[in-house]
């Protein structure tokens, strides 16, 4: 099918996800495959984030995140890591009016605390300058990891405990889940990895309990919008039941 096509069938089908994770793998394989540096596939990947961003705010979605810099992408070599900090302060420069036009809000997950000055201070004043924004939630997932996450949560709620605020018997999982960085956010209804690869790898581990998981062989640089449509309308095709049986589901939802 073309892209406008399969852009119809998942409008008339309807049932869209609120809320689109993505682990954008691959940008380094698909530059050495066009016998490319490494940090070109990073940048062909800005490509793809510009595109799938404006994509969703047109098809509606609430929230996209992308996992863009985990904590463990510092043991990458440190030019490429280098570059990659460079490119983050490129991008929100160039990339600002576009998410102001199409009325986006940027949000950043992570301990963003621990970046260099430069990339810090460019998301700060990115995540100020779209606040008011009230279209698609755009997520970066910054020096990110979902176990660093539910250890900071149970920090904040160990240090409310302290001050009195609450008590240990008043945990629960609703309670838990406000202490995470994306408490303002639905959990993602589908969680999207590029290039083949069939793991999670410490990407909001919390959140996707009852995710529906789509695995790609396509390299992140060459994802567009005609593969996000076949993700959507995989997603579209599934059943989704949070531990309950389909019956269950068809008469919780008549």
């Amino acid at each position: 099918m073309t892209e406008q096509e399969l852009k119809t069938k998942i409008l008339k089908i309807g049932n869209l996800p609120r809320h689109i994770a993505i682990i954008m793998d691959g940008n380094g394989r698909w530059a050495l495959s066009k016998k490319l540096p490494r940090i070109a596939g990073h940048r062909e990947g800005i490509n793809s984030v510009r595109e799938i961003t404006r994509e969703c705010g047109e098809l509606g979605i609430e929230v996209l995140t992308l996992y863009t810099f985990s904590k463990e992408n510092w043991k990458r070599p440190i030019m490429e890591v280098s570059a990659i900090m460079k490119l983050l302060v490129e991008t929100i420069r160039t990339e600002i009016d576009d998410l102001m036009k199409n009325n986006v809000r940027l949000n950043v997950i992570g301990r963003l605390d621990e970046l260099p000055d430069k990339p810090r201070k460019e998301m700060e004043t990115g995540i100020k300058r779209t606040a008011s924004n009230t279209g698609l939630n755009l997520i970066l997932a910054l020096n990110y990891g979902a176990r660093t996450e539910i250890l900071d949560a149970v920090v904040k709620f160990c240090k409310d405990v302290e001050n009195g605020d609450t008590h240990y018997e008043n945990l629960t999982e609703e309670l838990f889940q406000t202490y995470l960085y994306t408490n303002d956010f639905p959990d993602p209804d589908i969680l999207i990895r590029t290039s083949g690869e069939y793991r999670i790898s410490n990407f909001l581990l919390w959140q996707i309990a009852y995710t529906e998981i789509y695995f790609t062989s396509t390299p992140w640089p060459a994802f567009r919008k005609k593969q996000l449509y076949e993700a959507i309308l995989n997603y579209q095709t599934r059943e989704r039941r949070f531990g309950m049986v389909g019956e269950q589901m068809k008469r919780s939802t008549t």
